[in-house]
Parts: structure tokens; C-alpha cells; sequence
């Protein structure tokens, strides 16, 4: 694990994943590895009234029903499609699922105006073609028809951004539960083992790329993810975040919690602003969004770790802020200096505490870019 630079979920937590295996005596689905109640409990974490002899992490955090929809639709022969909009945690959520009931979230596609039919299907390798013709030895499985073949959970990232064709090919998939493969004389079908499911997941900032189609919409069940509103739930999962990222680049700083209340306000005021817009050109560019949040105190923490004095400072996280958020030039910087000016300047005259270093690295960063 330490050799990966991002360990898939399985991998990650695979001693919570062995241990939830060893103890669950619930009713499991098809060839699912964990029950539905230890799935909730493997993404949601445990509490003291499950009366667990260890305690197993949370690692989503939103409503508990959003999950239970989920794991509920995987078991049935439907679709599930996770939609909301970017930094919601759709991948996330959809990666921890498959952990969990597949032990494999690797089985993904992406997406992409390039994504064709092969991708989700197979293609060939030529020089075994060419060599002995075609054959199920000479054949590629995509992540998909491998997924169909173990019995396991395959995964479509960003499914509105595929074309129609591609979309067409997966309606099949859903509602048939197999792919023939017209190429071979024999053995030219490959059906799903009982456990197939597909997770897909969609920006509802992409609606009108390339629209799903009613008969698509059929086959999926559809859980919608709001964007993280509570203060309290977006500190867990920024806390969340950042403990794993000094953890995986063995960092060790501090990360004061004023200076974390100081970004989440400062993206809650950005969202305020942006609400508020008459037009886009108003609006940030950044869809303002969690993991947007997140980035920004990584590039800070990185920052302060590599060139600073190892510890966090309001200056250093209101340059990250400004560098991370200001993508247009110079309509985000307007926006970005009228906030500093407007919102920050008041409130450092008034509260004091870390906001007037804030305010100062703002305007020292702003000034930078311009």
C-alpha cells in the first residue's frame, strides 16, 4: 500500500473490510462480500449502539438515506446513478460501495466526449488476431463486461459526457444482462453473473452535453447528492481529508481549527456572493464547491510544509484561496478583491483574530496575479 500513490478503497481499508467480513452474519445478496447493513456501516461508520468490539471509521459524510437508497438499488436489478454537482462526493461514495460489496473499485470507465462503444464492451488484441484469429483468449474485456463476468460492481464515471451511441450500448447492458460478441462462431455471449450492477455518476453542471435518454433513465435509480450546506458536516470531511493527506505525505503541521473556520466562512461568504449574482460574469468560475475547499487547504498545507515554518498561517491560506479560485483574469480577481475588500476588511476591523493576516495575504496575492 505504502508503494501506491492513491490505494483504492479496498486496499485502504481492507483490515476494516476483513474484519466486518469475519463477523457479519446478516442475510447477504448474490455474491455480495458484506451484508447491506455492514455496506451503510463500512461508509457511515460505526456508533456505540452497534456494539462493535472496535470502532470502524466514517468515511462519507451526508445523509444516511442517500446511502441506504443505494446500497437498497444494488441489490435490486437496477442501475444506480449518483448525480449532484462536482466535489459532492459522488466518485467517492460509489467507490466505497463497490469496496465494499465487491472488494474491487477499480472496474471503472471514464466518461469523455472519446469514450466509445469498445470501452464498455471489449475490443481485441491485434497481434493475437493475427496471429491465431479472433477468440475469447484474443479478446479485451472492458472494465464493464469484467465486472458482468465476476459478479461485481462496474463503475461509470460521468456518464453525460459520453455520446449517445455509447449511452445506447449500456441500455442493452442494463436490461439484457449480457453482450454477444458477433465476431466469435462459439461462445459468443457473455452473460452477467448474479452481483452485476453498475454505479454511474453525472454532473448535473453537464445537463445538455449529451442528455440521458428516457429508456437509459429506466434503468437507473437515480440518488441525487446535494451540495454540503452544514457547516459542521463539511468541517468533518474537510478534517477528514486533511488528516489523510498529512498522513499520506507523512506531513507533520499544524492545522489550527480558527484558520479552518476561516476557509469554510470564506467559501460560504463566496457561495452568499455568488447566489446573489445578476449574471455569470458575477459569479467565481469555481463551482465553490467541498473539494474545491479541500484543494485549497492542501495547497496551503503543501506550501507551508515545503517553503514555509511547517505550520499554517492565515497569509499562506489566503494565497492558496486566491491562486486556487482565481481561473479568469480578470473577471475572478474583480470578484475575488471585491470580496477582500467588501467582506474581509470588516469583518478583520471587527473580530480580529486571524482575519486581518487574511485579509493581508489576499490583497498580497491578488496584487501578484494582476
Amino acid at each position: 500500500m505504502s508503494d501506491l500513490l492513491r490505494a483504492p478503497a479496498e486496499i485502504k481499508f481492507a483490515e476494516e473490510l476483513d474484519w466486518l467480513e469475519s463477523i457479519d452474519d446478516n442475510p447477504k445478496p448474490f455474491s455480495w462480500r458484506l451484508s447491506p447493513k455492514m455496506v451503510r456501516l463500512f461508509i457511515l461508520g460505526s456508533e456505540r449502539s452497534d456494539g462493535l468490539d472496535r470502532e470502524i471509521s466514517q468515511k462519507w459524510f451526508g445523509d444516511r438515506s442517500f446511502v441506504e437508497r443505494s446500497i437498497v438499488t444494488l441489490a435490486s436489478d437496477r442501475g444506480l446513478l449518483l448525480i449532484g454537482d462536482p466535489g459532492t462526493g459522488k466518485s467517492w461514495l460509489a467507490e466505497l460501495l463497490s469496496a465494499a460489496i465487491s472488494r474491487n473499485s477499480t472496474l471503472v470507465v471514464q466518461g469523455t466526449a472519446g469514450t466509445t462503444e469498445d470501452h464498455i464492451k471489449y475490443s481485441w488484441n491485434v497481434s493475437m488476431v493475427i496471429a491465431k484469429g479472433q477468440s475469447r483468449e484474443s479478446m479485451i474485456p472492458s472494465p464493464i463486461m469484467t465486472a458482468m463476468e465476476t459478479g461485481a460492481i462496474g463503475r461509470f464515471e460521468e456518464l453525460t459526457r459520453s455520446t449517445s451511441d455509447v449511452q445506447d450500448a449500456l441500455i442493452s447492458i442494463l436490461s439484457e444482462k449480457y453482450i454477444s460478441v458477433p465476431e466469435l462462431d462459439s461462445d459468443n455471449i457473455v452473460f452477467a453473473q448474479p452481483g452485476f450492477s453498475i454505479i454511474a455518476t453525472a454532473n448535473s453542471r453537464d445537463r445538455g452535453v449529451n442528455d440521458l435518454s428516457s429508456a437509459l433513465k429506466r434503468r437507473f435509480n437515480f440518488v441525487r447528492i446535494p451540495v454540503v450546506t452544514n457547516k459542521k458536516s463539511e468541517a468533518e470531511i474537510v478534517r477528514f481529508r486533511t488528516e489523510e493527506l498529512l498522513g499520506r505525505h507523512q506531513i507533520e503541521l499544524d492545522v489550527p481549527p480558527t484558520l479552518l473556520d476561516v476557509l469554510l466562512q470564506s467559501f460560504a461568504d463566496l457561495r452568499a456572493s455568488a447566489a446573489a449574482a445578476g449574471s455569470d460574469d458575477e459569479k467565481l468560475e469555481s463551482a465553490l464547491s467541498t473539494a474545491e475547499q479541500i484543494g485549497v487547504l492542501e495547497d496551503a498545507i503543501l506550501h507551508s510544509n515545503f517553503f514555509g515554518e511547517r505550520a499554517l498561517t492565515a497569509r499562506t491560506l489566503a494565497s492558496s484561496l486566491v491562486g486556487s479560485l482565481a481561473r479568469r483574469e480578470p473577471e475572478d480577481l474583480a470578484i475575488l478583491n471585491k470580496y477582500l475588500h467588501g467582506v474581509v476588511e470588516p469583518r478583520s476591523k471587527e473580530e480580529g483574530g486571524s482575519w486581518p493576516e487574511f485579509l493581508e495575504g489576499g490583497r498580497d496575492a491578488i496584487a501578484t496575479l494582476s
